[in-house]
């Protein structure tokens, strides 16, 4: 497999990009896809067989599996990031090496249901947290020392609606093609 295929497979909606626009009716389309995410990846991956969740979505890629619970993880991590940057003054915040944590035994099985009702439950709650926040609260930010970088909330909310297309895109694409 070439190069721009792999990177396809990696970025099937395209990588995220830190210029779009970050004005109140995206900000609010990006909430709803918060909001909506957990009922599109149960839809998705409610009738899958075992065998499917095993099928990874590149080759050396994660498993469907290692996905959602992936995005237990980063998805509660980027909440709490929010609800530090919001009561703290831009707060450096502790990283975690994705990886590692997908090969724990919590993440690495094939049974699924604990992390999709944890992102049912956090996404809910995540949103409820969204919509209280002013947009002067959107434009507060936390540190990222690993990357020495500020993460304006409000680029962040954009980062994580990528996020939820994203890992579903890789989720579809490893459903049909599986490698």
């Amino acid at each position: 497999m070439n190069r721009e295929s792999l990177e396809k497979l990696r970025y099937p909606i395209g990588k995220f990009d830190w210029n779009d626009e970050r004005s109140p009716d995206v900000l609010e389309k990006a909430i709803v896809e918060i909001k909506t995410f957990p009922s599109k990846l149960s839809e998705t991956v409610s009738a899958l067989p075992t065998k499917t969740m095993q099928h990874r979505y590149r080759p050396n890629g994660w498993t469907i599996a290692q996905v959602i619970h992936h995005l237990a993880d980063s998805h509660m991590h980027s909440y709490l990031r929010f609800k530090h940057a919001l009561l703290e003054n831009t707060p450096s915040i502790k990283d975690y090496e994705e990886s590692q944590w997908a090969n724990l035994p919590d993440a690495s099985r094939t049974e699924i249901d604990y992390s999709l009702n944890l992102i049912t439950a956090l996404h809910y709650r995540w949103t409820l947290f969204l919509r209280s926040l002013t947009q002067d609260n959107f434009k507060k930010s936390y540190f990222h020392a690993e990357r020495n970088k500020n993460y304006p909330l409000d680029a962040t909310l954009l980062i994580y609606s990528w996020h939820c297309k994203h890992h579903l895109a890789h989720i579809k694409n490893a459903i049909k093609k599986g490698y």
